[in-house]
């Protein structure tokens, strides 16, 4: 089996670093879904302000324009500080809303609306930092790094509605309950989020098949990797220099975003369609229904829930979509769930909207990992480092363009 100067054997820590992967993969959006996942409260406090919709268009431009930047200087940026910065936002971000909340004693406004919205900013900001450097980090590792990293984000929106039904149900007939689940539901979000800083400071770094990829990065010519080796003991790497420079030469952003328009643009439309459903339109224009205010929070758990059973199915290799030319048809095919969720919400009931919703996030799941896995494939470290940053600036894309575009089903409804 390989192994490098520390000694480190390839599949060494292999299951750990999977799972590890999964627990990043949540705090990295466990805090912004849990400000979609409180909608209810949210809603109750600012009625009149649209707050699933207003939140995530102004979490975007924060995440897209952070993560243009990023992706431009990637090969100059530290990952360990990079990384480490944005779970720190995070985690800041979730106890800011929880002082904001106590100070304004849950009383609303547009004041407390601003605040809020600030704080998703944050999200949005500190999603760029996290989102592409563990991408771009883990696209030179094991394919089964990214899928568990994937799945683990799609994981947080499944937890964060299993707590919110939990934390609703729990306070359901006491005074103020609606406020009560939300505060406690935030305070949990912070907690995670701390344990996730402390995860990718002192354990992540230090398993020995994470070390061997990243030894193996550096002596393809990847700069951004040696913080993170350091920290894991490994110093010998930080002093070599090649005999022959060319062996470091990469290919530039440029080349490389060429060569893989088909997968970006992918990702692009993926998230566009996604976004402009979920969540403002399941949560706002599905009508009224016999579940109540239940209703849009089922829809939102239904599509949590199977967009990460289709992160998992491409494990099966039989189930993998590896064909460029098939996952482009699958992303705009996806595109005819548009008229099918408006006839739905003007004429069918609410299980044929659950399974549309259902079909959707499980869409989602399965071409998000197909593609962020394949593309990959064949190219050295530091441009696999580089291409994954290139994919996610294209499916944050994606997502500012799918909540722009979620407004127009606004149309004619008066506002």
């Amino acid at each position: 089996m390989s192994t490098l100067q520390d000694g480190c054997i390839t599949p060494k820590g292999k299951y750990c670093a999977m799972f590890l992967c999964w627990l990043l993969g949540t705090g990295a959006l466990f805090s912004w879904n849990s400000m979609l996942t409180i909608d209810d409260y949210y809603t109750f406090l600012f009625p009149r302000y649209h707050p699933s919709r207003v939140l995530s268009l102004v979490y975007q431009p924060f995440a897209v324009g952070t993560v243009a930047v990023l992706a431009y200087y990637e090969a100059k940026i530290n990952t360990r500080k990079r990384n480490l910065f944005g779970y720190v936002i995070f985690f800041i971000g979730s106890v800011m809303v929880l002082v904001l909340d106590l100070a304004t004693s849950g009383k609303g406004g547009l004041g407390a609306f601003i605040g809020i919205c600030a704080i998703s900013g944050m999200f949005g900001f500190a999603d760029a930092f996290v989102q592409g450097g563990m991408i771009g980090d883990l696209s030179f590792m094991e394919s089964e790094f990214i899928q568990s990293f994937l799945a683990g984000m799609s994981a947080s929106g499944t937890l964060t509605s299993a707590l919110r039904f939990i934390t609703k149900a729990a306070f359901e007939n006491s005074r103020d309950g609606l406020r009560k689940g939300a505060i406690l539901f935030f305070a949990i979000s912070a907690s995670f989020e701390l344990v996730c800083v402390f995860l990718y400071a002192h354990t992540f770094p230090k398993l020995p098949t994470v070390k061997y990829y990243r030894s193996k990065a550096a002596l393809e010519g990847s700069k951004t990797v040696l913080d993170d080796l350091a920290a894991a003991g490994i110093q010998a790497l930080l002093q070599e220099e090649s005999e022959d420079p060319k062996q470091h030469e990469r290919q530039s952003n440029k080349e490389l975003l060429l060569q893989n328009i088909d997968y970006a643009m992918d990702l692009f439309l993926t998230y566009v369609l996604t976004l402009s459903i979920f969540p403002g339109f399941l949560s706002e224009d599905t009508g009224s229904h016999s579940l109540g205010e239940w209703y849009s929070l089922i829809l939102i758990a239904m599509f949590n829930v199977w967009d990460l059973v289709g992160r998992y199915v491409p494990l099966l290799q039989s189930l993998k979509l590896e064909s460029r030319t098939g996952l482009t048809i699958a992303a705009v095919s996806r595109f005819s769930l548009i008229p099918a969720f408006y006839f739905t919400a003007k004429y069918g009931d609410q299980g044929w909207m659950i399974m549309l919703t259902s079909f959707l996030g499980l869409t989602n799941g399965y071409l998000t990992v197909c593609i962020l896995t394949s593309a990959p494939k064949g190219y050295k470290g530091p441009e696999q480092n580089a291409l994954g940053n290139l994919l996610v600036m294209f499916l944050l894309g994606g997502i500012f363009a799918g909540v722009s575009l979620d407004w127009l089903w606004l149309i004619g409804k008066g506002w």
